[in-house]
């Protein structure tokens, strides 16, 4: 159909909620060279046209080495405050007014920040978002994957003792390949008992295996990517049936190679077989985007109206774990936002 507004500034305004994005994959070039600065040690580039060429991914594995090193800038309390508000600051800027932030607190434990130290930063980091920036920020705790299930263990006794007000899911990141689901089922299960949802990554990079395992031993409410779901059709119906909902991260697919060509983005075909999708930045720092540039992808690639893209984003508030005051409050912004800015 043919779209007589600007549907940039119509992205731009459009009130939006954002359920898959990395605290540490959030941070901007200028936070990334000001820590590098900090700590030369860690092997991260401390000029801008060194670190855009480190952020040029031949694959998902080399990916997961480039996030590694900029995780490991992270060294202090102060500095896991500091991110905590530059993405809400970057997050007010497109009007994202609701965020579930995926942390890794087990990454911070690795290089020996006090585990209520990490629970203080992520406390203070949240308080300064609401009040400086009116974001609302969530918790989702992840294990990374690399690190196996020692990482798993670490994590979930963190969660346990440390768990901050906010706190809503827990996850698994990291590679996929050679990092079976399976083994963290009794994790998740420790998890789910706090009342944390599951919202792990599978089929990223590896098939509709990894999101059936992810359903099966995991019990995820929310699956983070889930791409290749696209391929199995029993394993689509599933998740219509089961209402279970994707977060869809297009620009990180291609920028890790996921898929080869952004309009080979399995989007379309998910869409249209009935799965819920929501649409994130995942790394915004690191892939070079912000969730609006997602929003214009949808748009420009997959060919959404903006009718629809304000129906993407009542997904997202839908999907997410907010409370039911907090999504009715937010789905009635957008509703009058739809209703002042499109063409009856």
């Amino acid at each position: 159909m043919v779209e007589f507004i600007n549907v940039a500034a119509f992205i731009a305004g459009l009130p939006k909620a954002e359920l898959h994005v990395h605290l540490v994959g959030s941070a901007s070039v200028p936070t990334v060279l000001e820590l590098a600065r900090r700590h030369p040690d860690s092997g991260v580039p401390t000029e801008p046209a060194a670190l855009s060429g480190f952020y040029e991914f031949t694959d998902f594995a080399h990916f997961i080495e480039v996030y590694i090193a900029v995780n490991s800038l992270v060294r202090t309390p102060e500095d896991i405050e500091a991110l905590v508000v530059g993405i809400a600051a970057d997050m007010a800027g497109q009007n994202v007014r609701y965020a579930e932030v995926t942390a890794t607190p087990d990454s911070h434990l690795v290089v020996g920040i006090a585990a209520e130290d990490i629970a203080a930063a992520y406390t203070a980091g949240r308080a300064r978002a609401l009040a400086e920036h009116g974001v609302e920020l969530a918790w989702i705790f992840d294990i990374p994957g690399e690190l196996g299930l020692p990482s798993g263990l670490r994590t979930i006794d963190w969660v346990e003792q440390y768990a901050p007000e906010g706190s809503v899911g827990f996850g698994l990141g990291g590679p996929e390949v050679g990092i079976g689901r399976p083994q963290f089922a009794a994790v998740f299960a420790r998890a789910r008992a706090l009342g944390l949802a599951s919202v792990p990554h599978a089929g990223e990079t590896t098939g509709p295996e990894t999101v059936w395992d992810a359903i099966n031993h995991l019990a995820a409410q929310r699956i983070g990517h889930g791409i290749t779901a696209a391929q199995d059709p029993a394993l689509t119906d599933y998740l219509v049936a089961h209402s279970i909902p994707l977060e869809i991260c297009p620009t990180s697919n291609l920028r890790t190679r996921a898929v080869a060509r952004i309009e080979e983005h399995p989007f379309r075909a998910l869409r249209a077989a009935g799965v819920t999708l929501t649409l994130n930045s995942d790394d915004p720092g690191m892939f070079d985007t912000t969730l609006c540039h997602e929003y214009e992808v949808a748009h420009n690639v997959f060919g959404m109206s903006s009718v629809e893209l304000a129906d993407l984003s009542r997904t997202a508030v839908r999907a997410s774990f907010r409370s039911e005051a907090g999504k009715r409050e937010l789905l009635a912004e957008i509703d009058a936002y739809e209703r002042a800015k499109l063409p009856a």
